[in-house]
């Protein structure tokens, strides 16, 4: 497996509120996480920043060869759960971060098996000849448009189309999303913060993919989203066979 990454500022904000480790794990497994903070002042990346470190070194340090995928599964979810407790202790100890939190996905891939973790609104898609996501938005415009009262297109340019509804560190405890899914040789798993889907739809992504050399899909990902805009942090990290 490899992995390719890069974060980038954007064209509007000043500061880079995301985080990401990518990387390889035991011999022959790889590993990524990536984090969107929220927050006043510099709280997001105090809080994606922190996520990120103890995430992976939770999993890192967890990690054995032989594991089932079901481990594997449990202890990225417990990896997040330790991370929120961090956080969270963090923000009431200290009134400069009372609130923040940090969106996290999460992906550990080994042979076929890939296992997925998330909450908030950052993204991991499977893209093959087609793009699927495969993580679902905790987010307002989400449950709006899963209950009927909006569509897609209106989610776009809904004035909450950024509010999250689960976040890493923003509560005492935190509701994970994770399954176990079967690969193939041909599939890659993206892993994206909102400052890419915000600004170039599945096509886009899929188009870019497909026509880009793997190592140069992060870059040219990042490039697009700040020629549409680039109104937001962007990060974007590509597994590949």
């Amino acid at each position: 497996m490899k992995i390719y990454s890069k974060t980038d500022v954007g064209k509007v904000r000043t500061v880079n509120q995301d985080s990401y480790f990518a990387g390889g794990i035991g011999g022959n497994a790889v590993f990524a996480v990536v984090c969107d903070g929220m927050g006043g002042a510099n709280a997001g990346n105090v809080a994606s920043e922190n996520a990120v470190k103890s995430i992976s070194e939770f999993v890192i340090r967890s990690y054995r060869d032989g594991m089932t995928d079901e481990e594997i599964e449990k202890t990225v979810k417990n990896a997040v759960v330790s991370a929120n407790i961090e956080l969270y202790d963090m923000s009431v100890s200290d009134k400069a971060l009372n609130g923040m939190g940090t969106t996290a996905v999460l992906a550990f891939v080994r042979g076929k098996a890939a296992v997925i973790a998330h909450v908030g609104d950052s993204r991991i898609y499977l893209v093959n000849d087609n793009i699927k996501q495969l993580t679902r938005d905790h987010s307002v415009v989400q449950s709006l448009i899963e209950s009927g009262k909006i569509t897609p297109e209106d989610a776009k340019v809904h004035p909450r189309k950024n509010v999250i509804t689960r976040a890493v560190g923003a509560e005492e405890n935190v509701a994970v999303d994770s399954a176990v899914l079967e690969i193939s040789e041909n599939d890659r798993l993206l892993l994206c913060t909102d400052g890419l889907t915000n600004y170039l739809d599945d096509g886009e992504i899929l188009n870019t993919v497909k026509q880009t050399a793997p190592a140069d899909v992060p870059d040219s990902l990042i490039f697009k989203a700040n020629a549409n805009g680039g109104g937001d942090n962007i990060t974007v990290v590509m597994i590949t066979g």
